[in-house]
């Protein structure tokens, strides 16, 4: 069995010849350029690279990913324990415990030949049909960490000391499917990152430059916020993550309240899905994190052998419809499981709707 190696992939840049890798956030303050993966349950995966330079995504090769077979993904939650806690969330938020919780399940399904499956390879048939804003790979096979995204949600971007947050909240096939439950669910959020980016900007430095913007992407829209602030003195890369994460459009508000429903409701873990992903070049001061949304990643520690994970979720409010919310998983998740699900280089995989 060939062990590819280890590779970052981000925004046209790909980086080579792995020096160093820790769970220490303070390096991402020091020196090189770093490739990261903060799963949502706190593991911090951060490995420098000796080596940078410029290459587009590659063309698809034909034979180069074997997905799984399209019938066999298997969710975490099925609709009927799905929509069950979507009632339970709306208990929760009648009793004023939360205001929004983000319901999330985990998509798995066995990888046909784990030995030739090259995460690099599912990256080039996403970004032909499903290209993203904030696509990446991370692969460092001997960290566990094998992960491709095509995440179209900005978590942090830091030029120098000032800082920006894309929050996403509200999700629909076209503009019109979009309701006032989304554009309140985005507000909600955006209060939430603003008061995240208080902890760790300087006083008065937080602004929301836009609001509840429509964004398209294949597939579907989003609703996108931005907020930006200037990082307080003496605050870096450590007191950024631990003011902010996890993610507060995939966890809710308030946070610590969301958190305790979601380990309630949710049966698996989620992994790089609704952590972070992305870059920071130390020796410029600039960095690019997404939301792990829309995001696969192959787990060789599985009990019954290595699996292709893949995770979607919706944010339940008050106003959420069960049916509904649980549609709103299945779009999300639709166009990046079809793609995932086929050998590269089948054309048609390139001519989704």
């Amino acid at each position: 069995m060939h062990t590819p190696a280890p590779m970052a992939r981000f925004g046209g840049l790909v980086a080579a010849d792995l020096r160093d890798v820790t769970s220490d956030p303070a390096a991402l303050d020091s020196s090189g350029f770093w490739a990261v993966v903060a799963g949502f349950e706190g593991r911090l995966v951060c490995a420098r690279f000796g080596r940078l330079r410029p290459a587009r995504v590659p063309a698809p090769r034909t034979g180069a990913w074997r997905g799984p077979a399209a019938g066999d993904w298997i969710s975490s939650l099925d609709r009927t324990a799905y929509t069950a806690g979507v009632r339970r969330i709306r208990e929760h938020i009648a009793a004023g415990d939360v205001y929004q919780a983000n319901l999330c399940r985990v998509l798995s399904a066995p990888l046909p030949d784990p030995g030739a499956a090259d995460i690099d390879a599912l990256t080039a048939l996403l970004a032909r049909g499903n290209p993203a804003p904030y696509a990446g790979t991370v692969r460092l096979p001997a960290h566990g960490v094998e992960v491709a995204t095509a995440s179209p949600e900005l978590f942090l971007r830091r030029t120098g000391r000032i800082v920006e947050s894309g929050p996403i909240k509200g999700t629909g096939r076209t503009a019109d499917d979009l309701l006032e439950k989304d554009h309140a669910e985005n507000v909600m959020i955006v209060d939430l990152v603003r008061n995240d980016l208080g902890r760790v900007c300087a006083t008065g430095s937080v602004t929301v430059p836009a609001l509840c913007a429509v964004e398209r992407h294949p597939g579907l829209v989003h609703l996108v916020s931005t907020v930006r602030g200037e990082l307080a003195q003496g605050a870096g890369w450590p007191e950024l993550m631990a003011g902010t994460f996890p993610p507060g459009s995939v966890t809710g508000a308030p946070r610590s309240s969301a958190l305790r429903v979601i380990d309630a409701l949710e049966t698996a873990p989620r992994g790089p899905y609704c952590g972070a992903i992305g870059w920071v070049d130390a020796d410029r001061g600039t960095g690019e994190l997404a939301v792990g949304i829309r995001t696969f990643w192959i787990d060789r520690a599985a009990p019954a052998g290595p699996v292709l994970r893949f995770g979607t979720g919706a944010g339940i409010t008050w106003g959420s419809d069960p049916g509904r919310e649980w549609d709103e998983t299945e779009l999300k998740a639709s166009r990046p499981l079809t793609l995932a699900s086929r050998p590269q280089g089948e054309a048609e995989a390139f001519h989704l709707p």
